[in-house]
């Protein structure tokens, strides 16, 4: 049976449940609890949680929060934002999230991910790619998307893939809640030239986006906007498609 993950991705600033556009202008959505309590009801496979101002102001995760999350929590947690050490990321493990995410400290840090991963195991341990698209190319971005390093995404990737990460979490910073789809291109360089599994996130509006950006090779794909909002004026309403949806679009497979 072929069933991807499909991720629905919780951005956090400040305690609050958050929904940004090309990493800018959070909009208040409500208490993270909360959405948690409804993704529970809803069977999802995953949640990506990410503290989007943690790595910019050089902050520590906010523990008691994270604390909160898992003892709601019914499905695996995965975490990313201000994590820089290993003691931090016992921390986290013990409070009861099943992955870590790191970008903005692996970059800083030569040899985290694989200090990591040699420590926690691989499939613990996944490397976030914030990423823009311009005229002189792909290019990274730490610091919660404020900070450009000379890196291609590909490179990225491949550099994360050989430091013993376990999946790479490939975020479009020029499609983050637009609404316009995945960054299809991108996704298949990367998962061509990788084998380790990818998330696809930043653009999906519909399933139809997800089915996309799986059929370009992305291993999950993670979303926003598309399980926070509802309608032509994005209502808040924290939602996900029952499982006969993605049987019907070709996703769940035999």
């Amino acid at each position: 049976m072929v069933r991807p993950r499909i991720i629905p991705t919780l951005l956090i600033n400040n305690g609050n449940l958050v929904k940004t556009k090309k990493f800018s202008e959070p909009r208040y959505l409500g208490d993270p609890i909360n959405a948690i309590r409804i993704f529970n009801e809803k069977f999802v496979d995953e949640l990506c949680v990410l503290d989007i101002t943690a790595s910019k102001a050089g902050r520590e995760p906010d523990y008691e929060l994270l604390g909160k999350m898992a003892s709601e929590a019914f499905m695996p947690l995965s975490y990313g934002g201000g994590i820089n050490t290993i003691d931090q990321m016992k921390q986290i493990f013990r409070i009861g999230f099943e992955k870590i995410i790191i970008n903005t400290a692996s970059l800083k840090q030569d040899g985290l991910i694989r200090q990591a991963s040699e420590y926690f195991g691989s499939q613990s341990i996944v490397c976030a790619i914030d990423y823009k698209n311009g005229v002189f190319g792909s290019f990274c971005y730490i610091n919660d998307g404020n900070t450009k390093v000379k890196i291609t995404p590909l490179e990225r990737a491949l550099k994360a893939e050989k430091e013993g990460a376990g999946e790479v979490l490939l975020y479009s910073i020029n499609n983050d809640g637009m609404g316009e789809g995945y960054d299809l291109r991108t996704i298949e360089k990367v998962t061509k030239s990788v084998t380790i599994p990818v998330i696809a996130c930043g653009g999906a509006k519909k399933i139809s986006d997800i089915k996309m950006a799986l059929a370009s090779g992305a291993d999950a794909a993670a979303a926003g906007s598309m399980f926070v909002f509802y309608g032509k004026k994005q209502a808040v309403l924290i939602n996900y498609p029952e499982e006969k949806e993605f049987w019907s679009h070709g996703i769940y497979q035999d």
